[in-house]
């Protein structure tokens, strides 16, 4: 059976944003960053080849996790399918110190070569999702939604963005290619907030577009020119909700973006916005400490 079918027959493997081969790449290069085609040589110097064992990824600290499938690639990966896993937790749940998230069982050399890729993703992902949640709690019953961006790490922005969906947030484009944003810098290339608009709506008439606005002069001559999504750049909350009463009435979405904190986020939020743009859920998110303990 090859890596692959061993990967696809993970729970949950097939939500995470990346296909099997995209994951099968991803552990893969992670995991040269270690090995470099040799061994681990601590474990094969102390550990029998015979010797078996269990492992369980456990919290430190309380959060929420994401990336629990991509751990278990890891482990399936490293041992070609001598290690099995078990337990596996739900991504997106929230969970305490002491909780099980999946026990890995096979040889302990392949366990322990496995260990710290398996924790890096799932530690970095489990920070982003806990993170995103914070945010997704502190705006809850504003009718305001959380939206990532793409200030992500180059080659796990898919899994990055999934683990937003985890923590209770949405995504916003995944790159270039799948909406147009139209930012400050394209609108003075262009010669204006309308000619801009109007160049890319007229280049790619079915892509949905976003135009960013610094004033509110910019914002009602987007909305004229047919912008159907704004994006308020660095507004102050009363700026904000002058731009929500422009846009009263009319077919058009407004998301709140830069500058933007925890401390703020629900006032923000209670402006009226539609969503709140967060760069720091994933360029700043602290990892969830998460250990392995062998048994």
């Amino acid at each position: 059976m090859s890596r692959l079918d061993l990967i696809a027959d993970i729970p949950g493997i097939d939500d995470v944003g990346l296909s099997l081969a995209g994951i099968e790449d991803l552990v893969r290069r992670a995991l040269e960053e270690d090995l470099a085609g040799g061994i681990d040589v601590t474990s094969a110097a102390t550990i029998p080849a015979t010797q078996l064992g269990r492992a369980s990824a456990v919290p430190r600290q309380p959060g929420v996790v994401a990336g629990i499938p991509v751990a278990a690639a890891v482990f399936v990966f490293v041992s070609d399918g001598r290690v099995t896993v078990e337990d596996l937790d739900i991504d997106g749940t929230r969970v305490v110190p002491g909780d099980v998230l999946l026990t890995a069982v096979g040889p302990v050399r392949d366990l322990l070569t496995a260990e710290r890729t398996a924790l890096n993703l799932l530690c970095h992902l489990s920070g982003v999702a806990t993170l995103t949640r914070r945010w997704f709690d502190e705006v809850a019953g504003t009718g305001a939604i959380i939206r990532d961006t793409r200030k992500t790490m180059p080659g796990l922005r898919a899994l990055e963005k999934y683990a937003v969906r985890c923590g209770g947030g949405a995504n916003h484009r995944m790159g270039l290619y799948d909406a147009a944003l139209v930012k400050d810098n394209h609108v003075a290339a262009a010669g204006g907030v309308r000619a801009a608009f109007e160049a890319v709506r007229h280049a790619a008439p079915d892509i949905p577009l976003e135009i960013e606005v610094d004033t509110l002069e910019q914002l009602r001559e987007a909305i004229d020119a047919g912008a159907t999504l704004v994006l308020l750049d660095n507004m102050s909350p009363a700026t904000m909700r002058e731009a929500v009463a422009i846009a009263a009435g009319r077919a058009v979405r407004l998301e709140a973006s830069g500058g933007l904190s925890l401390d703020v986020a629900r006032a923000v939020a209670e402006t009226g916005v539609d969503f709140l743009a967060v760069g720091a859920l994933t360029h700043s998110a602290p990892v969830l400490d998460i250990g392995l303990d062998l048994s």
